[in-house]
């Protein structure tokens, strides 16, 4: 990458299963103010060109069918900060944001850029929502929603390489016992591979514990050139390679044991972070499994692993917090994380990782991060942002 883009600041509201005494704008408000108290910095349209450096895009990631209403951002520009600004709104998984607030910074048209995203899950039906977001013709009378359609995949994964619902579980039971350390958690406990699988079945083989839980929250980040990022902060964390991809829309176009837009989002951010083995050069992996088997697709993909490997890699303790490629330390998406903030939230829960301030769920001498965020029905797209510490 030419120009290295630094990552200088985030915050994260505490994610919980509702939060009726928020609105959507002040949950922004929360996480945009902490960032602005962190590093002193003002918006474009309130210092004159020579106050350098300063706020001079603000990308907010929401969804119009979650908000109930068109434009949905445009109530909230007044949380965020912007008035005569450029603001533009990512209808997708917040990594996707950050992915765009760095093309931006790369392009040389901004400098420091404000990422914000935001969901209150607990004011709809979700089920409706992820509907809409399927094929018209042959797929949406059918009732389809992500979940059943993740559950299509994880039967299929399992086919395909004779994994049994057990192995499945470890990773619930890992990243519920991960939570634990982390204070932002909504759902964090010990759980056994039993526990997981007596909970209710959602969708077979997907059980209520293998399942992301429907939370409330936000977070917020701030990017910044090189020069800039080095003013706002003593230990910038760099974002060194990006790639995403989108895969076929109808689900009946793709093996859902396999995901090619992941596999070559990842080629692309390695290559360009020059990563070429990144089972040995990778520090840590926070992964976006929104259920439990996508940890372990998810893992392969990212070439953490061969194909059909995942769910020995995490038998043999490699994935724990003090294994030697630790996944999900933060607790994961399990432990409770709205959609559409998914992604920005690993981005965070790495940043914290490299600057060695992630509390009780640090991994040690933490160097290099991989970060995965998807969106649509079985990760239909995927983005991957490799950050580093150097």
């Amino acid at each position: 990458m030419a120009e290295k883009i630094g990552i200088v600041s985030v915050a994260q509201t505490r994610y919980e299963a509702s939060k009726p005494h928020l609105s959507n704008g002040e949950l922004v408000f929360e996480v945009v103010e902490k960032v602005l108290l962190e590093t002193g910095l003002k918006y474009e349209d309130q210092v004159g060109e020579d106050k350098r450096p300063c706020i001079d895009k603000i990308i907010s990631c929401s969804e119009d069918y979650w908000q109930g209403r068109t434009i949905s951002d445009m109530l909230l520009h007044l949380e965020m900060g912007g008035f005569s600004m450029d603001a533009p709104k990512v209808a997708a998984d917040g990594c996707q944001a950050v992915y765009h607030g760095v093309i931006d910074i790369l392009s040389g048209k901004h400098d420091v850029v404000l990422v914000v995203a935001h969901r209150k899950e607990s004011e709809t039906d979700g089920s409706i929502i992820e509907n809409a977001g399927l094929d018209p013709i042959y797929l949406r009378p059918l009732g389809l929603d992500f979940l059943s359609a993740a559950a299509l995949q994880a039967r299929r994964y399992m086919h395909k390489y004779g994994l049994k619902p057990e192995q499945i579980a470890g990773v619930v039971v890992k990243n519920l016992k991960n939570a634990r350390d982390n204070p932002l958690a909504m759902r964090a406990m010990d759980v056994s591979i039993g526990d997981v699988l007596a909970s209710k079945v959602l969708s077979d083989p997907i059980r209520e514990l293998d399942a992301r839980p429907r939370a409330d929250g936000a977070c917020a980040l701030i990017l910044a050139k090189e020069s800039y990022a080095r003013t706002l902060t003593d230990r910038p964390v760099w974002i060194i390679g990006i790639g995403n991809c989108y895969d076929a829309h109808y689900l009946g176009d793709r093996d859902l044991a396999d995901s090619a837009a992941l596999s070559l989002a990842a080629k692309r951010a390695y290559g360009m972070a020059g990563i070429t083995n990144p089972r040995t050069e990778i520090s840590l992996a926070e992964i976006s499994e929104e259920w439990s088997y996508q940890e372990l697709l998810w893992a392969e993909e990212l070439g953490l692993c061969e194909r059909g490997k995942a769910a020995e890699m995490l038998d043999s303790g490699i994935t724990q917090i003090r294994g030697s490629l630790p996944i999900n330390a933060s607790g994961g998406l399990l432990s409770g994380v709205p959609s559409g903030v998914a992604g920005i939230s690993r981005v965070a829960e790495a940043f914290l990782q490299l600057q060695d301030k992630a509390g009780g769920r640090q991994v040690a001498d933490a160097r290099t991060a991989v970060i995965q965020g998807a969106a649509g029905a079985c990760g239909q797209s995927q983005c991957v942002l490799v950050l580093d510490n150097r």
